[in-house]
């Protein structure tokens, strides 16, 4: 039996130094979008750091937690701001459009499917079957992304962000409260951390 290796995330040497065309950015988000049943996230994070390798772990989790404070859902914000990165604003609707519009269409089709079918028992099984499936991708994805986090040995980082998961996760508090305690406390530790190091 063979076993398989996860490739090592890119170092910043190891970025691709060419950006993607327009259309190789539309048909990486397009396949990224048809691929996350569940969630796109963790396809995302596979694309564009471990197969294209044009962002390092650390480059992607910063990318994507500015993303949070963006209006609009994370992963559509992920792909503006990664395509603009990389190709400007052309570069950015071209992402936005991979992402959006092949799904839009499977689903538009899927959901007349649905219509007619909905109350099969067979169906709705298999779609329980479904999320399952996403809940254990997304675990994997965060699992993943902690792992820039975990090699620094970043004790102060893991505090903050495991008591906003208590915060958010488990006392049920209001994110918007929880943000605006988190934000400004995490910005005067990296602050501080900065001023140490000089």
């Amino acid at each position: 039996m063979s076993s398989e290796i996860a490739p090592a995330a890119p170092s910043a040497a190891d970025i691709a130094k060419i950006p993607p065309s327009l259309r190789t950015l539309f048909f990486a988000f397009a396949k990224m979008s048809l691929s996350g049943f569940g969630g796109v996230l963790v396809f995302a994070r596979r694309a564009i750091v471990d197969e294209h390798r044009w962002m390092t772990a650390e480059e992607f989790n910063e990318t994507f937690a500015l993303c949070h404070f963006l209006p609009g859902p994370n992963i559509v914000n992920l792909a503006m701001v990664f395509g603009a990165r990389l190709r400007g604003i052309t570069g950015g609707l071209a992402a936005f459009a991979g992402l959006l519009v092949p799904p839009m269409l499977l689903i538009t089709t899927l959901g007349a499917i649905y219509g007619h079918f909905g109350q099969a028992e067979a169906l709705r099984q298999g779609l329980a079957g479904v999320s399952c499936v996403a809940v254990g991708l997304l675990a994997s994805v965060v699992f993943r992304m902690l792992t820039p986090l975990l090699k620094k040995s970043d004790i102060v980082g893991l505090l903050v962000m495991a008591a906003v998961f208590v915060a958010i996760g488990l006392a049920r508090l209001p994110l918007q409260e929880v943000l605006l305690v988190a934000v400004p406390l995490s910005l005067a530790i990296t602050y501080a951390r900065i001023r140490w190091a000089r």
